[in-house]
């Protein structure tokens, strides 16, 4: 991390400013040779000042350039950020100057990997940065601000401290046991450690599926036969006109999709092709990727025709939403009621999507159906990313072998493997034990410029 990085940290378009970041230990010479205003070897750091970009005699750009000095910066080295007006031409211009005068262009997220790598913040902080650029509700941007600020981090490191503790105890107790004035460590204080540590684990694993609600979303899959209303039902919940409605069956024949908020929760919807046999080559494949959606799906939005009665392809759907996360929708209440139902266990909700009744029952359902009125809102120390998440199943599997181990009073020293084993995937999670792929996978999915 010797080399100097430039990149392009605001999307590239007509705008009216945009910046390009450096960050390296020669940042400021570079930028430097290229600019023409106060000393910026000279000026204090944490300044704004006002100048011109330069490529040799011709002017590129009148701009602001703020100089923030290592190591009390965002990548604990010296930085450059240069604000210029906004454009493809001349943003793209003052970029090439940089790369042409010493820099490298940066990797996707490189920015915020040196922050981590300079121990400026930890993986969770990091993941907290992209899922706040990437937010799309107030939920899950509060969500990405606990990840950054360190709040939930301090969960982890908590859990670390307290068997750090006891592992130190052990092997103190180990390597020193003629000292009388030790601690020692017993089965009955390593239970007691483990309990804790356990009890916590599980209380955020749990917490962790709202955290994962929040950050990701719920995948709901709107299906049913051709013409019975899916697309009128997307475009109400909606509450804008995404799909095409006809009387035509099959007018849907690939995926409509559109995001919906209910309650801060985003769902993602999709509007699939009418499920029915068809010699269509197009609809068939159409209708292939519906039953495919309805096994990807958290929820399934099963849509019914009050005027006719169950078809056998209907029939048979409804065994396969059953296995789901689901809710029954009886469109067209307005028309004669035809529909013979068998007993079901799912929700059902009666609406009509012609004259949009029924509709805020279907919110409400969902609602219920996922407890959003239950999420906390004044907390979001939540994990939420599957990495961190699948760590914490390890530490509980670890958790449970160490159980064993303590119930069949096993040597001390034996039980310190399983502890440190928890101790280092709690350290994975916050990224005080990696490896280069896993952090080189990480930082890939950042945007340029982040």
């Amino acid at each position: 991390m010797k080399d100097t990085i430039a990149a392009i940290s605001t999307a590239l378009g007509v705008g009216a400013i945009s910046i390009i970041r450096v960050s390296g230990e020669d940042s400021i010479s570079i930028v430097q040779k290229i600019w023409k205003g106060k000393n910026l070897e000279e000026v204090p750091t944490h300044t704004i000042h006002y100048g011109y970009i330069y490529d040799k005699e011709e002017l590129i750009d009148e701009v602001l350039v703020s100089v923030m000095k290592a190591p009390k910066t965002f990548t604990k080295e010296d930085i450059i950020e240069i604000d210029s007006h906004g454009g493809i031409s001349t943003t793209n211009r003052i970029l090439e100057l940089l790369l042409t005068n010493g820099c490298r262009l940066a990797e996707p997220g490189e920015f915020t990997k040196r922050a981590f790598l300079n121990g400026r913040i930890d993986l969770i902080e990091a993941e907290g940065v992209m899922d706040l650029i990437s937010s799309k509700t107030d939920k899950s941007r509060s969500l990405a601000l606990s990840q950054m600020t360190g709040n939930v981090s301090s969960m982890i490191h908590s859990l670390r401290k307290s068997l750090a503790d006891v592992i130190a105890n052990i092997e103190v107790n180990i390597d020193y046991p003629e000292y009388e004035d030790i601690e020692v460590v017993t089965i009955e204080k390593i239970k007691e450690s483990v309990s804790y540590v356990k009890k916590e684990i599980q209380n955020i694993l749990k917490r962790s599926e709202t955290g994962s609600i929040i950050k990701e979303g719920i995948q709901t899959v709107i299906v049913g036969k051709p013409n019975v209303g899916k697309s009128s039902i997307l475009n109400r919940l909606l509450e804008e006109e995404k799909a095409i409605v006809t009387e035509i069956a099959g007018t849907t024949r690939d995926i409509v999709e559109g995001d919906v908020s209910i309650d801060g929760i985003l769902f993602h919807m999709i509007d699939t092709a009418g499920i029915r046999k068809t010699d269509d080559k197009v609809e068939s494949i159409g209708v292939q990727k519906s039953l495919e959606w309805i096994e990807k799906a958290d929820l399934v939005l099963f849509v019914l025709n009050n005027g006719e009665e169950l078809t056998d392809e209907e029939k048979i759907l409804l065994k396969k939403v059953q296995e789901k996360t689901s809710i029954l929708i009886i469109n067209k209440i307005d028309l004669e009621e035809k529909l013979s139902l068998p007993s079901l266990s799912l929700p059902i909700v009666r609406i009509s999507a012609l004259e949009n009744d029924g509709i805020d029952k279907l919110r409400k359902e969902i609602q219920r159906l996922f407890h959003l009125e239950e999420i906390e809102t004044s907390d979001y120390n939540y994990l939420s990313s599957a990495r961190s998440i699948s760590l914490l199943k390890q530490c509980l599997s670890s958790l449970d072998s160490l159980e064993i181990g303590l119930q069949k009073t096993y040597p001390v020293d034996m039980l310190e493997i399983d502890l440190k084993t928890i101790w280092n995937l709690l350290g994975e999670i916050i990224g005080e034990t990696y490896s280069d792929e896993l952090i080189d996978n990480i930082f890939s999915r950042f945007c340029l410029g982040k």
